[in-house]
């Protein structure tokens, strides 16, 4: 039963770690030739109009986290002379370290991918105008430092794991953004969004604790639920019988996702300003995705048992008639763990509000008096997003030594890790190219997965009217 609960949880995490990140390239906020700023703060406008190549204007994919691929898969240390595997997980105990590289707190993945199918910015109505059609998806999750150290030692201790996070959601946006300077010094935009739901995920596990000090007794408990909104989709139950308890019980054995559809409504704003405080000296600060979607079904599954005991199989007797034989003894354990382990389909609960996750940004711009192509930013950026929120510092150099060309090199600390980022941003008569990082990708697995959960990759096509 132990090792059966450690090789699920860490096969869980495995697969949510594969998730992908990306967000606007925030290297690009005081790049003046980055098409997309106006993603980051509405109200940085563009010189020129453009539209997007079709699917191929503006794509992030990459990932964000305090641990990922090389925490959770290392190199075996019985390969070759007993072992034909180069690698294994954690979970081996023959691991001189299991726990290195994770976070003594909470070990996150946060990922937000983002393509757009279509965008064209132009100049009308005394301001600089914005229409964009785009498709967005997050993945994200969040596991405590004890949680691993529970799997790999599974000692006789009391182990306070906590909480468990895990949630996706994927949903098309279709924004209106404008922006128009009040005076000489101050501009301000706004972006209203309409958001079409398609699908969205959670799973918790709340108040996990296991008390494995009493040499007697086991006690793990847990509160754990699942709510997912998709159109078309279902729990998967298989029925069984208890192996001594009377009656029968089902269980989620595997999911239906339906077909791609919409599953709910929402709205959302983007709001921003900048502000010229001098020919030197820029402030702006912006707030994105302050909204929510209404889904119209919730699928919930949760546990029937919160707390599983086991105090051994002691004081048994065999004789075959007795009701303390062995066997019923471990049939009876088989029950209680069958009720606190697995999610039992509780039907569609109805319609359900879920946010998509703010994120606030503050810059400031200094632009060298002597070197006036030469300009340095600091942008701040904090996501609000529940337990997948974090904050970060990116302090950038901008260079545009051509008219076709210009450049950004920036250092970034995040709640994370410490990264360096780049952008290289082509814009020749009628067409526009740029290709860059937040965050260099790193090395890769023999089956090119990041081993760091920090990388990404943010590239895209449009024409320059």
């Amino acid at each position: 039963m132990r090792h059966t609960f450690r090789y699920m949880m860490a096969a869980a995490l495995s697969c949510a770690a594969m998730v992908s990140f990306a967000q606007d390239l925030r290297t690009g906020y005081f790049n003046d030739g980055y098409l997309y700023r106006h993603n980051l703060n509405p109200a940085l406008a563009n010189d020129s109009s453009y539209f997007s190549i079709p699917a191929l204007g503006n794509v992030n994919v990459g990932m964000m986290g305090n641990f990922g691929y090389e925490e959770l898969v290392r190199k075996n240390p019985l390969y070759p002379q007993e072992s034909d595997k180069k690698m294994t997980s954690f979970l081996n105990p023959y691991l001189s370290n299991p726990l290195k590289g994770f976070a003594s707190g909470e070990n996150k993945i946060n990922g937000m991918a983002k393509m757009t199918v279509m965008s064209f910015g132009f100049k009308k109505w005394n301001g600089y105008n914005t229409v964009e059609l785009n498709m967005r998806a997050t993945a994200n999750v969040s596991a405590p430092y004890k949680l691993f150290q529970f799997a790999t030692e599974a000692a006789n201790f009391n182990y306070s794991i906590g909480d468990i996070y895990g949630s996706v959601q994927a949903f098309g946006e279709l924004s209106f953004g404008h922006s128009r300077q009040v005076d000489e010094k101050l501009r301000v935009g706004a972006k209203v969004k309409l958001l079409v739901g398609l699908a969205d995920a959670s799973v918790k596990m709340e108040d996990v604790t296991a008390d494995l000090s009493d040499a007697n007794q086991w006690k793990i408990t847990a509160n754990a639920e699942s709510h997912v909104s998709m159109n078309g989709f279902k729990y998967l139950s298989k029925r069984k019988e208890y192996n001594i308890n009377p009656g029968t019980y089902d269980h989620v054995s595997d999911v239906d996702a339906g077909g791609v559809g919409v599953s709910g409504f929402g709205a959302a704003i983007d709001a921003g300003a900048v502000y010229k405080v001098n020919d030197e000296f820029t402030i702006s600060a912006a707030v994105q995705d302050l909204g929510a979607i209404m889904w119209s079904n919730d699928y919930f599954a949760t546990n029937d048992s919160k707390t599983f005991v086991f105090d051994g199989f002691h004081d048994v007797s065999v004789d075959s008639s007795s009701p303390d034989k062995l066997d019923n003894k471990a049939d009876s354990y088989t029950d209680q763990l069958l009720d606190f382990a697995n999610l039992r389909d509780k039907g569609d609960k109805g319609s359900r509000v879920t946010g998509i996750g703010a994120t606030l940004s503050a810059g400031c711009e200094y632009v060298i008096p002597t070197f006036r192509m030469l300009k340095l930013g600091l942008l701040g950026t904090a996501r609000l997003n529940g337990p997948y929120s974090w904050s970060e510092a990116r302090l950038s150099g901008n260079i545009a030594p051509k008219k076709w060309f210009d450049g950004t090199l920036s250092l970034a600390v995040n709640n994370y890790t410490a990264n360096f980022g780049f952008l290289a941003n082509f814009h020749t008569r009628g067409f526009n190219f740029f290709l860059g990082m937040d965050s260099l990708l790193g090395k890769l697995s023999n089956e090119m997965i990041p081993l760091s959960s920090n990388g990404g990759v943010s590239f895209g096509f449009n024409v320059i009217l």
